[in-house]
Parts: C-alpha cells; sequence; structure tokens
C-alpha cells in the first residue's frame, strides 16, 4: 500500500550522480526521472495508458494555460485535472513563472499584485499572483505544486537578475503561506538567478529559510550555451539540500539530461520529444534522425527494432516518411510515442548504471552521440 505522505528517499550515488524514489499517493517515482510535457491537459497525440507503457511516471501541466483554457472550474468541478484527462499518473503543474517571461509582450508585474495577463487567446484579463497561483494548481489538484517565480531572460545585467530574484523570494514565502500544510502534495521552491553563481547561492539560501519539500533550478534553457548551464549546475547543483529532489526546469536534450545527471539533477522536463515528433525528429541510441529526409524514401527498416511499445518495430522509416510528408496525423502519434519511448529508456539505463555504479562509462559511451 502506498505511503500517502510526499517523501523522498536517495537510495545511491555514484559521484554527484544520484538514484531515487519519490513517494506520491498516487504512485512511486524512480529518480532520475523525466516528464513528458502535457501543457493543457494532454501530451499531445499521446494516450495516457501509451504514457504508462513507455514507463512515464509522472507528466507535467501548466497553470497559466489551463488556467485560459478549459478554465478552473471547468476541471475541479470534476474532481481535478487526473479526472479531466483520465490520466492516474502523478502531476506536476508549473506555476506560470515561465510565460511571465515568454509572454512578457502581453504581461506587466506589479510586486504586490503579481502578473496581469492579457490571454494569448483572446485578449481577456487574467490576474496571476502567487496566492492565485497556488490556488489554481490546489482546485486542479496537482501533486506537485511550483511557487510563482519570475523567470527573467537572459541577460547580462546583473542587478536586474537581483531585482528579479529578490521578487521571486517574496512571492516564494506568499506561495508557501498560501499552501499551508498538505503532507499529501509537495511545494517546491524555484532557484533563480541567472548565470551568476553568487546570486544563485543568495537564493538558495533564503529559500532553504522558507524550506520546501523539494528544489527546482530555473532560468535555465532560456538562450544560454550547454556549457553556460552546466557551469550553473556545477556551482549550485550539490548545494541543493540532499534529501529533497532536484529538478530542472525544462530541460532539455538527452546530452543535456546526461550532463545534469552527472552534476546530481533528479527531475526533468522538456517539449523537445514530443515537439521533435510532431516535426519528423527522432531520438536513437544512434543519434537523431529527421524522417522527413529523401533518404528514408526506400529504407524499409524500424527505427529501432527492439522497440515494442505499440509495435514501433514494425512500421518501417520508409512508411514513416511517407505518414510525414503527407502530414498524416498518425506519424505525429507514432514517432512522438518513440520518443518519449526513448527518453524513458534513457531514463532507465541511467538508474540502471548509477545502480551498478557504472554511470560515467555509460556517460561517456553516450554524451557525443544522442
Amino acid at each position: 500500500m502506498l505511503d500517502e505522505k510526499f517523501s523522498f528517499n536517495l537510495l545511491k550515488e555514484d559521484n554527484l550522480a544520484r538514484l531515487g524514489q519519490i513517494n506520491t499517493h498516487r504512485g512511486i517515482i524512480d529518480t532520475p526521472t523525466f516528464m513528458p510535457v502535457g501543457t493543457q491537459g494532454t501530451v499531445k497525440s499521446v494516450f495516457s495508458e501509451d504514457l504508462t507503457a513507455t514507463g512515464t511516471q509522472i507528466i507535467l501541466s501548466n497553470t497559466y494555460h489551463l488556467m485560459i483554457r478549459p478554465g478552473v472550474e471547468r476541471i475541479s468541478r470534476v474532481g481535478g485535472l487526473h479526472e479531466f484527462m483520465n490520466c492516474n499518473l502523478p502531476i506536476l503543474t508549473d506555476s506560470g513563472g515561465f510565460q511571465i517571461m515568454s509572454l512578457s509582450k502581453l504581461v506587466k508585474i506589479d510586486k504586490k499584485k503579481g502578473a496581469t495577463f492579457n490571454s494569448h487567446v483572446d485578449g481577456k484579463k487574467f490576474v496571476l499572483s502567487p496566492e492565485e497561483s497556488i490556488k489554481i494548481q490546489k482546485k486542479i489538484n496537482s501533486d506537485i505544486v511550483m511557487v510563482l517565480d519570475e523567470c527573467p531572460q537572459l541577460t547580462t545585467n546583473k542587478k536586474s537578475i537581483s531585482e528579479s530574484l529578490n521578487l521571486s523570494i517574496d512571492w516564494a514565502k506568499r506561495s508557501k503561506d498560501e499552501f499551508g500544510d498538505n503532507p499529501k502534495k509537495a511545494l517546491f521552491g524555484i532557484v533563480q538567478g541567472g548565470i551568476y553563481d553568487d546570486l544563485r547561492l543568495e537564493c538558495l539560501e533564503k529559500l532553504e529559510k522558507i524550506s520546501f519539500d523539494g528544489y527546482a533550478v530555473g532560468g535555465l534553457a532560456v538562450g544560454e550555451t550547454q556549457n553556460q548551464m552546466f557551469i550553473v549546475l556545477d556551482n549550485i547543483a550539490n548545494k541543493l539540500p540532499k534529501n529533497k529532489p532536484r529538478y530542472l526546469m525544462g530541460v532539455g536534450t538527452p546530452s543535456d539530461i546526461l550532463g545534469a545527471v552527472k552534476r546530481g539533477i533528479d527531475m526533468f522536463d522538456c517539449v523537445m520529444p514530443t515537439r521533435s515528433g510532431r516535426t519528423g525528429l527522432v531520438f536513437t541510441w544512434n543519434g537523431k534522425l529527421n524522417l522527413k529526409n529523401a533518404k528514408y524514401k526506400y529504407d524499409d527498416t524500424p527505427i529501432d527494432v527492439n522497440t515494442k511499445v505499440k509495435n514501433l518495430n514494425r512500421y518501417s522509416k520508409s512508411y514513416l516518411n511517407h505518414l510525414i510528408n503527407t502530414n498524416e496525423i498518425l506519424a505525429s502519434m507514432l514517432l512522438t510515442i518513440h520518443n518519449i519511448n526513448f527518453y524513458q529508456e534513457l531514463m532507465f539505463e541511467i538508474r540502471k548504471n548509477i545502480e551498478n555504479k557504472t554511470f560515467d562509462k555509460f556517460y561517456n559511451k553516450y554524451i557525443n552521440v544522442i
């Protein structure tokens, strides 16, 4: 029987790489883990049961987008997001902080009020304060709730990043107060600070004083190079609390994930496997393939002969090339599930190699391949 209380157990370490388990009342999450992104209450073109078949143990959805469409009340009236989208997996919800940055032309920020949005859909005005973001995430029954933060754009203006950090800390405190006490759920704080080591450490110190169930590293995957991201992680990742999950938001490529695991990160999410699948790009153990290319027109081999999920090993690259170039919906379905399955295979192999204390060998074999 599952423990009703949210918890994290660190099981083993291989240098800085960590093997662990997150316990939720909806199921166990083995870490390091990858969360497919279901921004609007769906992982695009994939059935929930197919996600489970790939080994997916948790998905991510987004507070801002669900607030806009279909609306919080429409979801909460049926019991929450799990019931609404027919998904039994644990769900983490982003707070809307990334949209404050990505939709900045439609947003006005006030320290007390929060962020005032004009909907990107119909222009309707919404106010997303730290309190409102938490209320929404609680109403839709998220399992892991994120504090509202301001995710700054990549900049070398350190003063601007510092001011943004202070705003995020204030919002983190307010988010914690609104969240209250719910042992079944978890609230994660978000470490900001741009590419500045001292600001990252300052932010972490202040967040630890507030105390959260997990800690995310935000403000990356916003235009910096992979090397810049790894330098930030070299400084901050292993200083995050050892007994709490460590989450790198919005990352990333398979090599990003390998590099971040090597530096002590436990959780990841990214639209890359799903978005790439919809454009004909697939991930394999031998690197990326663009199945739109004419060279696959007469290639009768499958992407991966060993993949059994949805009988993907029965579809030839020739057929998939045809589906892509005729804009058939089946192409998106097959390639998206392939990519999610590959990412989950990657996470499984990462966990196995940490368990066996062979992660560095695995890392060296694949870091420049996938």
